[in-house]
């Protein structure tokens, strides 16, 4: 890997290195940048370092403390963040529907939310060329949203048994399925420059780290195309503040690496932390907030689960998690509630759900054991749906310090009626789906997923923090790329979509670089 030196003013630094860090890194270094990426987690070694093992694989999950409020407390850990070189794809478990065209005009089609500043359109091609890159397995051609312009690379994986269940049950009612677009290889894959990754086995461990390379996580994807193009990754490496110059630029990022702390200087940012840590880092550093809407704007998809137990035994464990999909729920027919949610099996680890079940229904004793006994003929099924921005969903900053010195960020969130019906919806299609698969012993989790918005992206600077672009309305040479800059939740899982937004910011910041340098001459 090639190194820079601290006191060397390299092109970029990008800060975090998940889905929304690693694209851009390898599209500004293949341009010829000089570029370093800031990771606070380790750099793993997926073949030594990723167990079987759920309490071992803990460590993939954000390590500090965040602070819940609110009528709904959201909840922290493998849900929401990851650490080490690769971000939340490390744990994530690689579902990968597109949203649709409407999903970006909220506000235009039902007067709430907000529309995006760009379209599905704009995002169409960097979606086509992830599919292919990734290696995403999944049916062609694709049931619902837009034709296709190219079908996707690779066959779509096994449907494991609750994905069988839920097919099912869904056909006894007449509703629609197809195999899901899952970024896990169905088949062996070559990429340029990175070489052969393998095929998924059906470990089903997804969320615990994939120890083969057949999810298509950034630490065995983007991040080596990008180090091969002359990117150095640094692990262990937490940004404590940006500092600034008397023009209002930055030009240079602190931070703590083993203790000590460290300096590199730069021409140009890329905050890429998530939707937690990066408004933490720019709130308790001041910056990019004139419009007040750092940490505003909070959302978390609608993803209440619904359990059952089978006759026949179903190994939960066993699999690609969401093996099954269904969007006829797009936008139910007289629904009470704006925008929609898509259904999809899902699996899940022991420990997992017995600590989901302990929870949500209080069993303990001989009566939780009772239910564990009957874990392998669990299976579980899930809607994903949107969530509306709302004034009282919000990051601040507590007056509480982790173990760095720095305020511990606390999320207030609650809920809104849309979500609340979107659920109950929800909730009943599931339980007469399970019903019809032949579920017994039903209970349901209300849960939110993933964090979303809080650097929202707009065209008014009084309205958001970043234009259409990622660029900071008020620092020139700051770009955010995240699920942070979501103006709406879309109702589909983020991660294609962030990555989709990291490269189209890496090619107009490389056009508007052109632009400047051809000024220049």
């Amino acid at each position: 890997m090639k190194t820079y030196a601290n006191k060397e003013i390299v092109d970029a630094v990008v800060i975090g290195t998940g889905a929304g860090g690693s694209p851009l890194l390898a599209k500004l270094s293949a341009a010829g940048m000089k570029v370093v990426a800031l990771e606070a987690g380790p750099y793993w070694n997926p073949a030594v370092d990723f167990a079987s093992d759920e309490r071992e694989q803990n460590k993939l999950y954000w390590p500090h403390e965040r602070l819940s409020a609110g009528a709904d407390p959201i909840i922290f850990g493998r849900n929401n963040s990851g650490t080490g070189v690769g971000g939340s794809t490390l744990h994530y478990t690689a579902y990968m529907p597109r949203p649709h065209p409407e999903d970006f005009m909220l506000y235009t089609e039902a007067g709430v939310s907000a529309d995006w500043p760009l379209t599905y359109y704009d995002l169409e091609r960097y979606y086509d060329e992830l599919e292919w890159f990734l290696g995403i397995s999944g049916p062609t051609p694709y049931p619902w949203g837009p034709a296709r312009k190219r079908g996707y690379p690779l066959a779509a994986l096994p449907l494991n048994a609750p994905a069988q269940l839920m097919e099912k049950g869904c056909r006894t009612l007449g509703i629609r399925t197809s195999p899901a677009a899952n970024a896990a290889l169905s088949a062996a894959y070559y990429q340029e420059p990175i070489g052969w990754r393998h095929a998924c086995t059906n470990r089903g461990f997804c969320e615990a780290g994939c120890n083969n390379g057949a999810k298509a996580s950034m630490d065995v994807t983007f991040i080596p195309l990008a180090v091969h193009h002359g990117a150095e990754i640094r692990p262990a490496c937490f940004v404590t503040e940006l500092e600034e110059d008397r023009s209002g630029r930055i030009t240079a990022v602190a931070y703590l690496q083993n203790g000590k702390q460290q300096k590199q200087l730069c021409k140009w940012i890329f905050l890429c932390a998530g939707a937690i840590e990066t408004p933490r880092l720019l709130l308790y550093n001041k910056m990019a907030n004139s419009s007040n809407q750092v940490g505003r704007n909070f959302m978390a998809h609608t993803s209440l689960q619904l359990w059952g137990e089978f006759e026949e035994e179903t190994h939960p464990y066993k699999g690609i998690p969401g093996g099954l999909i269904s969007e006829d729920t797009l936008r139910p027919h007289g629904a009470d509630f704006a925008s929609g949610y898509l259904v999809q099996s899902i699996g899940v680890l022991p420990v997992t759900y017995a600590s989901t079940l302990v929870r949500t229904t209080g069993l303990w004793g001989a009566a939780l054991r009772e239910r564990m006994q009957q874990y392998n003929h669990v299976a579980g099924i899930n809607m994903h749906g949107d969530c509306l921005p709302q004034p009282g969903n919000f990051l601040a900053l507590s007056d509480e310090q982790d173990d760095m010195g720095l305020p511990k960020p606390v999320v207030y969130f609650s809920n809104g009626d849309n979500e609340k019906r979107m659920a109950a919806h929800a909730k009943a299609l599931m339980t007469r789906i399970w019903e019809a698969a032949g579920a017994r012993h039903i209970w349901s989790n209300m849960r939110n997923a993933h964090t979303i918005g809080t650097c929202r992206m707009g065209t008014d600077p009084a309205l958001s923090v970043v234009n259409s672009e990622g660029r900071s309305h008020d620092i020139p040479n700051l770009y955010i790329c995240d699920n942070s800059i979501f103006p709406s939740a879309l109702r589909v899982n983020p991660s294609l979509t962030i990555m989709a937004l990291s490269l189209r910011t890496a090619d107009l910041f490389l056009a508007h670089s052109k632009r400047l340098e051809n000024a220049s001459l």
